[in-house]
């Protein structure tokens, strides 16, 4: 389910765009599943044909999403390799921060300040309901 908020200082296509590539990522949408139209979908969520193809096109970007012209668009794998370097990445953290004997909450605030300045505001877990 997508929700849009027009009171929201988030454009609607980076609203759109998060609110999907979470859904990849905690595999809402499977590998495979078919995404709507960008027509339905703009319909369905009262937002014009080219804010929704902005955000499609920028989970295709981000390997999310293919389109396979009139077949449609489709989840990719892409969410389970970008999980499988997310995992190695945390793994190489953990090895530093015990090689540099820091203390575990400390090392999870400064992945926390890290998180928070890197992902746009809309994504933001504490803007996650």
């Amino acid at each position: 389910m997508i929700v849009i908020d027009a009171g929201s200082p988030v454009p609607p296509f980076e609203q759109l765009r998060a609110q999907l590539a979470r859904q990849i990522q905690d595999r809402t949408l499977a590998v495979g599943a078919r995404l709507p139209t960008i027509r339905r979908l703009a319909a369905d969520l009262g937002l014009a044909v080219n804010t929704v193809g902005r955000a499609y096109r920028e989970l295709e970007e981000a390997g999310l999403i293919e389109t396979r012209g009139r077949a449609g668009s489709f989840v990719t794998a892409a969410g389970e390799e970008a999980r499988e370097r997310a995992r190695v990445a945390a793994a190489g953290y953990a090895a530093a921060v015990a090689a540099l004997g820091l203390d575990p909450d400390e090392a999870l605030r400064i992945v926390e300040a890290a998180l928070r300045s890197a992902l746009p505001a809309g994504s933001r877990p504490e803007n996650r309901s």
